[in-house]
């Protein structure tokens, strides 16, 4: 889902955990299954954000708008499809992930903020 607007490109670092925030690089793009109120230091850190979970209103999505931040929220999958250093697009106008380091650009996506289609 788009989440919050812009268009960045960078090295995902994918955290499952609030432990493992210390690892994230300045510039780098943040993958999770979900953000939290106790990670908002990370958002001044980071490109984008993309999100397994959420919508419009969620953590994420709100912080993203805040700082200014490309965020797309409720893939389904990007934590578990998504590796550590791989190179990404993150479109938070469209609501697209695009893997760059993949032999065919692979876009990851989902059922967004719920998982039914409208006719």
């Amino acid at each position: 889902m788009a989440a919050s607007p812009g268009v960045v490109e960078g090295v995902a670092r994918v955290v499952h955990d609030s432990d493992q925030l210390a690892e994230v690089q300045q510039g780098e793009i943040l993958v999770a299954t979900v953000t939290a109120p106790s990670w908002g230091p990370i958002f001044g850190k980071i490109k984008a954000t993309v999100t397994d979970i959420g919508g419009m209103m969620s953590h994420a999505a709100i912080v993203c708008r805040e700082y200014g931040l490309p965020a797309v929220t409720g893939t389904g999958s990007a934590s578990t499809t998504i590796k550590t250093g791989q190179r990404l697009r993150v479109d938070g106008t469209k609501g697209t992930v695009q893997i760059l380091d993949a032999e065919e650009p692979e876009l990851v996506s989902g059922p967004g903020a719920h998982s039914h289609t409208h006719a």
